[in-house]
């Protein structure tokens, strides 16, 4: 758009920005609720896994096109000290999880039917090994959070023989206003991929309106269009 240039743009970074290898709780988010009660990755195992992000955001274009960067950085940049990923280790029973969503909607049409709340549950320790990953965005209002979190989930999960898990379970933070309806399609993708082994799986959850736009990064025929060289600055004006 004319008129406006992008001011997150790299060029020089004066310091703004942490080092992959350095863990900087000051800079990162606060574990939110979808974190709550569990192992919550710090110090050498959040920065090694965060550093496997920003290579498989970078494979598949999961790229942040307000600030033209790899998502993966948002961590590091201070000028957003509350935004960003954290990461937690649980067990899974998958079983547990496609039973709740198939079960969350019987007897009530409503898409915010209390049944829903299982799937924010911790489930019983079982077969799989699984990483909730929490993403904070910088504002209540981000018009990006919807792609990115779907985009982060297709990354991780269709690129699971680069790390440990077997499912990592995508949330947006509920300080966004609109976290309900993209968590429950986060929630559906989930038990769809366990039942089919697609990454890239879309489903139906009739009421979710992201409020941005539908196409998520890492998207078949899509995501080249999302791929940029990480921490290289672009031509790309955003006037958000």
């Amino acid at each position: 758009m004319a008129g406006f240039s992008n001011p997150f743009a790299r060029g020089d970074d004066g310091g703004l920005f942490d080092d992959y290898d350095e863990f900087v709780p000051d800079t990162i988010p606060q574990p939110g609720p979808f974190l709550a009660g569990l192992s919550v990755l710090s110090g050498d195992d959040h920065l090694a896994f965060h550093r496997l992000t920003r290579d498989l955001f970078e494979e598949r274009g999961v790229y942040d096109m307000t600030f033209n960067y790899n998502l993966a950085r948002l961590n590091l940049d201070s000028r957003h000290p509350d935004a960003g990923y954290r990461y937690a280790r649980e067990r899974l029973d998958p079983a547990a999880l496609v039973d709740a969503v198939e079960t969350s909607g019987d007897g009530d049409d409503s898409p915010h039917h209390d049944d829903r709340c299982h799937l924010e549950d911790s489930f019983p320790a079982g077969e799989l090994s699984v990483l909730r990953a929490e993403f904070t965005p910088t504002t209540p209002f981000c018009p990006q959070c919807h792609t990115l979190a779907i985009g982060s989930f297709r990354a991780w999960n269709g690129l699971a023989d680069r790390h440990e898990y077997d499912l990592v379970r995508v949330r947006a933070h509920p300080m966004h206003h609109k976290s309900e309806s993209i968590n429950e399609e986060l929630a559906a993708m989930e038990a769809a991929y366990l039942e089919t082994g697609d990454a890239a799986v879309t489903v139906e959850t009739g009421a979710v309106d992201g409020g941005d736009d539908r196409t998520a990064p890492g998207d078949e025929g899509m995501g080249r269009m999302y791929e940029q060289p990480t921490d290289r600055p672009q031509d790309v004006d955003a006037p958000f």
